[in-house]
């Protein structure tokens, strides 16, 4: 049996304190050996783990052999190139990037160095989202015409809405729905986006660019048509589904919106533990991830796309997506 392989965490909020607990308790292959947070104190909880404020120096920790990014989104892509490196495995938080530019960066440099490069969409090792992929695949609702994926926020304050960052619900909400919906439309590409999305939850805030409430119509050149939709404010509780009809049948994954969680932790803690005990797989067996940073780049230009067609208030048609 392999030796676990160490990793160190960037970025100790709330995901990333999770994904830390998974890495050091969680899993058998796996073990935390460093944390990195420039907030004071917030590496020191993580007992037995090297307590760092800047995410270099943990790069730099030969104790290290893989990072899992959970920092904000803007630092993504160049801590991705940092640690591929440094020589360092890399599990990113998604998005992995916020341009294309960006998103190729961070797939040269794990090519280039030759480690694994894997990206956070969790909802792919859900057991209800991979089972109804597994079906698809073996042609039992023969081929995808309509899909539909959504994700409903359970809430969002006036404070927190005032400090979000134009085009999150795209780059980091509705970024898991399109990543699923490709997904869940196997060798088919997305050719043309169009969105619409305003601010309903907390309309005081569009003038400063805040969206809360979006829908995206997406075309694939198979001919099929998908919906990706989202809310940052669902007073029922957090809630993700997805469905894909076909020719010859139809089939759905997510919970009962009586039953949805508070926390995203709560309805996909077994996905996010599964997400990692796969990475930590590929990386021992030197074998591609099952999320590459090309499939992360696939659902950026989609995201990218929405936000270019709420500016020009017209659908917009993708070129395609570099290999």
């Amino acid at each position: 049996m392999s030796a676990p392989i160490s990793f160190g965490l960037i970025g100790a909020g709330w995901i990333g304190s999770f994904h830390a607990e998974t890495l050091a308790s969680r899993l058998p292959h796996t073990r935390l050996a460093a944390v990195a947070d420039p907030v004071p104190g917030a590496a020191e909880r993580f007992s037995g783990a090297t307590a760092y404020t800047d995410p270099l120096e943990l790069i730099a920790d030969p104790a290290v052999q893989a990072v899992a990014i959970c920092s904000p989104a803007t630092s993504h892509a160049d801590l991705v190139v940092a640690a591929a490196q440094a020589g360092k495995h890399v599990f990113c938080e998604k998005p992995m990037a916020l341009t294309l530019d960006d998103a190729d960066r961070a797939i040269d440099a794990a090519r280039s160095a030759g480690v694994a490069l894997q990206v956070g969409f969790n909802r792919r090792f859900a057991a209800d989202f991979a089972d109804i992929r597994a079906r698809i695949e073996a042609g039992q609702i023969g081929t995808p015409q309509m899909l539909r994926s959504l994700t409903r926020d359970p809430g969002i304050s006036a404070d927190v809405a005032a400090r979000v960052t134009p085009w999150t619900i795209f780059n980091e909400t509705l970024i898991h729905d399109f990543d699923t919906l490709c997904w869940l439309n196997p060798g088919a590409r997305v050719t043309e986006v169009y969105a619409q999305a305003d601010a309903l939850v907390h309309p005081q805030f569009a003038d400063q660019g805040f969206l809360d409430t979006s829908v995206v119509q997406l075309r694939f050149d198979n001919g099929a048509f998908a919906i990706a939709e989202a809310s940052f404010q669902a007073v029922y509780g957090y809630d993700v589904r997805g469905e894909v009809f076909g020719s010859g049948g139809v089939l759905l994954a997510g919970r009962d919106p009586a039953q949805a969680g508070t926390l995203n932790t709560e309805l996909f803690a077994d996905a996010y533990t599964a997400q990692f005990a796969d990475f930590a797989a590929h990386v021992q067996a030197g074998t591609e991830p099952s999320v590459t940073g090309v499939d992360a780049r696939i659902a950026l230009e989609i995201a990218l796309a929405a936000r270019e067609s709420i500016e020009t208030k017209a659908p917009v048609v993708l070129s395609g997506v570099a290999a």
